[in-house]
């Protein structure tokens, strides 16, 4: 089942000077694989900690988090 919260964490990141997710984890004060988690849609971070990811790229929260709980499954096959 596809998660409801997409992200573009990972193409911030290089982006943003190839940060690797342990530089990132550093800046908002999570782990290394809290970074992997986030970034692989297989764990949706706390609210707080998605401002920090935000505040860290300088971006808007929308920016790095999309939510598409609210499209029905054949909106989202056509994307």
């Amino acid at each position: 089942m596809d998660t409801a919260i997409r992200n573009t964490i990972r193409r911030l990141r290089f982006d943003h000077g190839e940060m690797t997710q342990q530089e990132l984890a550093d800046k908002i004060g999570v782990t290394r694989q809290t970074v992997n988690a986030i970034e692989l849609g297989k764990y949706s971070p706390s609210l707080e900690v998605a401002f920090r990811i935000a505040a860290v790229f300088r971006v808007p929260l929308d920016q790095v988090f999309q939510y598409d709980g609210d499209r029905t499954a054949s909106e989202k096959k056509k994307v």
